[in-house]
């Protein structure tokens, strides 16, 4: 006989199977209207002429260059016959070109001008393949962002701005979050919560796909990727509609070190310093049709001592509370990943992805703690935890890709399965105030994702890309209390255990249009449909927990316009509507008392952030100088923030005496709108042929408009900000030294402030054994060993402050060895293929898959 739950899941795959049969067939649908729209490549007019066709290629990093100016001249004539600009695989296709002889042209941004002469078309042979168009950076922009055939650390291109970690001195030894810290526009707090411009509404893929870890504890999950694995990091602000419309600030996409070469290639590294240690070993095999990789990374704390205090008053109820605790605490982590990918022919290729991440960390402390209110006086209580939360998390990705005749022309299927788990067990004894109390919370997560896309270039001046989706969750969290018997056993209390279904079905279509003209001009237009559907339920009878559904529409537009107004220079105005959908975290209602002073609780009745935002971006080079501003107006509604209050809480002490005692309880809630005016900057220039200084500064205003219930008085304008300072300076062909220093302003919210950060890195790296090998010195807050971080609330009668101290001073040594051959082909690299789910707000630090935090 089923059961309940059995029946749910079935109808939520039946339901799976239907939506995605049926976008499938609107997908082939549409893209059968429109190619019986479009004469394909062999059914010119005969009017029509040859084909010149070729791929423009970096002569320093041997990678494709997109949005390249190609023009064909007639032999000796300055006036172009037709043009074309270059895709992102930096493929470009000159059509209807009439017999004769011809000269090509190529232009790039701070590249130098490129002919292809004696190009000659006949009227036995009118198609002409030139391959590989080789072009080189000027001299202006190889001393600015060149270093002896290498790429720059920082690139602006037309659509992302790119931070080449590789390039990095000062990320050898660390993680994720060290390198995110440097990326221009995002900055990351004291608990590594990463924010773009302020926001921390910003989606994190890992090589253009989702992680399904990545959901619930982001943090965590960066803190676990050695910095070693790590090849660059793409900012996306205004994406298109062609991505999810999850993530109201943008999208960071972490791209992991893969090679695209011919055979056997790898690289070993090593880190251990007085914070952190790490390894990482990856390994690339390509031959033929075949490609192989795989990746292993690991990475462990010393343990660390930290300090916490907390006090909270309210003038109205006259109650007060305070604590001050000390904890010890050690972490490791360990990530692997394999990827296969398979050419049939040149037209059908194959690939597909398993990564795995998983980590632990335990913390043991103490706190003395007090409470006072005029009904039941003062109690003063010590309280000893012991908590222990691992989790575990893998993603597999396969995808098909069909190209058809016409260039440029493709149809690809993608389906991903993720599944995560997080465990929470811990032990909290108390001398008085309440019981003692062991819980353990497991939180499972399955999410299961289908989508097609369809890309269809028109002509030379348009393109056509297509897709639909579906995203199907299934969240689990079972959470469950204990509390010593009369005799001191811990049996299981029903009461405030609770289990906890949630699921979340996304269904979205997309159209994109792009233009490009050969007066430099381009413009991408699009818009997206998202509809989704929510429902959550308590398995627990006592709890008293109502089931709720939310199901909501959105329609998402985007618009892009790029000029290039000289060769030197490019601005772009955009436009982008995104959402920010809450997740279970913020939804479930279940009451967390793991912490008697300071409870949480979520909102089933969350409504999404909707945020739109327009841009005006400038950038150019000048000289040896890098510039690139924007400026840009953010309007969203519904802000999702936390909420804290004083309530009444019941509970049962050691003695079993029942008592009311007034305690801070955080909620989450939809507290209003806001606009805000930012203006974001960075700069790069060289002087004395050895020193490069980079700059960036973000700044931004925040004053929402709160909902009247939640009014405490006028709200004033206030500006936050966020910026860094770096220099490299090169001492010999072989050893480099770098600088960075960064200052985040305390992030406010309509309550209250959150801490402020600053970090200061030094680094010394020396190329060894032919440059095959790298080792690394790096110096992080050398002149203190702790660091400070203060929040504050004050909201009406009530006032809280809390501080947070924990170790940051390191020293550290790395090493690196290349093996194998390290040239990349000629080829350009294939296309980032798979599933990119983009659309949920992701958990702050120390999160749960499916389930709770446990007390520190």
């Amino acid at each position: 006989m089923q059961t309940p739950a059995g029946n749910k899941i079935e109808g939520r795959l039946i339901s799976f199977i239907k939506t995605t049969m049926l976008l499938t067939l609107l997908l082939v649908l549409g893209w059968t209207a429109v190619r019986a729209q479009t004469p394909g490549p062999n059914t010119r007019p005969m009017a029509a002429g040859g084909t010149v066709s070729g791929i423009v290629i970096d002569s320093i990093s041997k990678q494709p260059i997109d949005y390249a100016t190609v023009s064909l001249f007639k032999n000796g004539s300055t006036t172009p016959v037709s043009g074309d600009l270059t895709d992102e695989k930096g493929s470009f296709r000159v059509t209807d070109v009439q017999a004769g002889e011809y000269r090509l042209q190529v232009n790039y941004i701070g590249y130098k001008v490129k002919n292809v002469l004696a190009i000659v078309l006949t009227a036995g042979q009118l198609d002409r393949n030139l391959g590989n168009v080789i072009i080189s950076p000027t001299a202006n922009l190889l001393e600015a962002v060149q270093i002896t055939g290498q790429q720059a650390l920082i690139e602006n291109k037309i659509d992302k701005l790119v931070f080449n970690a590789e390039k990095d001195v000062t990320s050898a030894g660390g993680n994720a979050t060290d390198i995110l810290r440097k990326v221009p526009m995002v900055s990351v707090d004291m608990d590594g919560n990463v924010a773009l411009r302020g926001s921390q509404n910003v989606r994190i893929l890992i090589n253009g796909k989702p992680s399904g870890a990545l959901t619930t504890n982001a943090a965590d999950v960066l803190k676990s990727m050695p910095s070693d694995q790590i090849k660059n990091i793409e900012v996306i602000t205004s994406p298109s509609a062609k991505y999810d419309a999850e993530g109201s600030a943008g999208i960071i996409n972490i791209i992991t070190k893969k090679k695209e070469v011919s055979g056997v290639s790898g690289s070993v590294s090593a880190g251990v310093g007085t914070r952190q240690n790490n390894g990482n070993a990856n390994i690339n095999f390509n031959k033929n049709k075949l490609s192989l990789t795989a990746n292993v990374g690991y990475n462990t704390g010393w343990p660390q001592t930290t300090y916490t205090s907390f006090e909270s008053s309210n003038s109205e109820l006259g109650t007060t509370s305070s604590s001050n605790g000390e904890s010890n605490s050690n972490r490791h982590f360990l990530t692997a990943a394999a990827s296969l990918g398979y050419d049939f022919n040149d037209n059908n290729s194959f690939s597909s992805s398993f990564s795995k991440r998983g980590g632990e960390f335990e913390n043991k402390g103490t706190t003395t703690n007090s409470n006072f209110s005029p009904t039941n006086g003062l109690v003063n209580y010590t309280a000893i935890n012991n908590n222990k939360n691992s989790f575990s998390n893998f993603d597999w990705n396969n995808d098909f890709t069909h190209k058809f005749k016409r260039e440029g022309e493709e149809i690809s299927i993608a389906a991903q399965w993720t599944h995560g788990t997080a465990d929470v067990d811990y032990l909290s004894e108390y001398s008085a105030f309440t019981q003692n109390q062991q819980a353990t919370n497991l939180g499972t997560n399955n999410e299961y994702t289908i989508q097609g896309d369809y890309v269809l270039p028109i002509n030379k001046v348009f393109k056509v890309e297509a897709g639909a989706k579906t995203i199907i969750r299934e969240i689990n969290s079972d959470y469950d209390f204990y509390n010593p018997n009369e005799s001191g056993q811990y049996v299981f209390n029903a009461t405030t255990s609770n289990e906890y279904d949630y699921g979340q079905n996304v269904y979205s279509a997309y159209g994109l249009l792009t233009t490009s003209l050969s007066n430099g001009l381009t413009v991408l237009a699009g818009a997206r449909v998202e509809n989704t559907k929510i429902d959550g339920s308590s398995g627990s009878t006592t709890s008293g927990l109502m089931p709720f559904k939310n199901d909501y529409f959105n329609f998402v537009p985007s618009l892009a316009i790029a000029k290039t107004l000289t060769p030197t220079q490019t601005i772009k105005l955009s436009y982008s509507k995104r959402i920010q959908r809450p997740s279970l975290q913020y939804l479930n209602p279940f009451l967390n008392t793991s912490n008697p002073l300071n409870q949480s609780q979520g909102n089933p009745e969350l409504s999404p952030e909707i945020g739109q935002t327009i841009e005006f971006n400038y950038s150019t080079f000048v000289k040896s100088s890098v510039i690139n501003a924007s400026v840009y107006y953010r309007r969203t509604d519904d802000i999702i923030e936390s909420f804290v209050s004083t309530v009444p809480f019941t509970t049962v002490d050691n003695e079993g005496n029942e008592v009311t005692r007034d305690v801070s309880l955080t909620n989450f809630l939809n507290v209003g709108n806001n606009n805000s005016i930012g203006f974001s900057f960075f700069g790069s220039v060289k002087l004395f042929n050895i020193l490069t200084l980079r700059g960036n500064l973000n700044a931004f205003t925040y004053k929402p408009q709160i909902v009247s219930n939640l009014q405490q008085g006028k709200q004033s304008t206030y500006i936050q900000y966020n910026a860094f300072v770096s220099g490299t300076v090169k001492l010999s062909p072989t050893l480099n030294a770098e600088t960075f220093m960064m200052q985040n302003s305390a992030r406010r919210t309509f309550q209250g402030t959150n801490p402020a950060f600053n970090l200061w890195v030094i680094g010394v790296k020396q190329d060894v054994l032919k440059k095959r090998g790298t080792l690394g010195l790096n110096i992080t807050q050398p002149f203190k060993d702790y660091k400070d971080f203060e929040s504050k609330i004050n909201s009406g009668p009530l006032t809280q402050s809390s501080s947070f101290s924990v170790p940051f001073r390191s020293f550290g040594l790395s090493f690196a060895y290349n093996f194998g051959k390290t040239n990349f082909g000629p080829q350009a690299p294939k296309k980032k293929r798979g599933v990119t789910n983009d659309d949920l707000k992701q958990g702050e630090a120390n999160g749960q898959a499916g389930g709770q935090n446990g007390s520190n």
